[in-house]
């Protein structure tokens, strides 16, 4: 079986969850994950839409991923980035990469997320 990567984690600060299940399952269409009750008691969340898994870790001492960020080939590029723009979420498009359309995004906590139109990273 040829290597492949399993999940992407972003920190979190306590408390946070909430917050990030409107952003990451309502307006991207994640998926919430069943974690196991020792892993749950560390709070936190597993997310996963097709094969993309993200998992949300809970830091003390948070800080947010400003530069580095799971990068995520999504179809139906447009229908959500206007699901981001209309409920208020900054989106950044960027230009430099020659026949590729994509865009930056911050979740709720502030870490940087790259959207890429799949069509166009083929």
């Amino acid at each position: 079986m040829p290597w492949q990567l399993h999940h992407v984690q972003l920190a979190i600060p306590p408390g946070e969850e909430g917050h990030c299940d409107e952003f990451y399952v309502t307006l991207l269409g994640f998926e919430e994950q069943v974690k196991s009750p020792q892993q749950a008691a560390r709070g936190g969340r597993w997310y996963q839409r097709d094969e993309a898994a993200l998992h949300l870790g809970v830091e003390e001492d948070f800080r947010p991923a400003k530069k580095a960020h799971p990068a995520l080939a999504i179809e139906n590029f447009d229908e959500i980035v206007a699901r981001l723009t209309g409920a208020g979420v900054d989106v950044r498009f960027d230009d430099t990469i020659p026949g590729r359309r994509h865009c930056y995004v911050d979740d709720p906590v502030g870490n940087r997320l790259e959207l890429i139109d799949a069509a166009s990273s083929r």
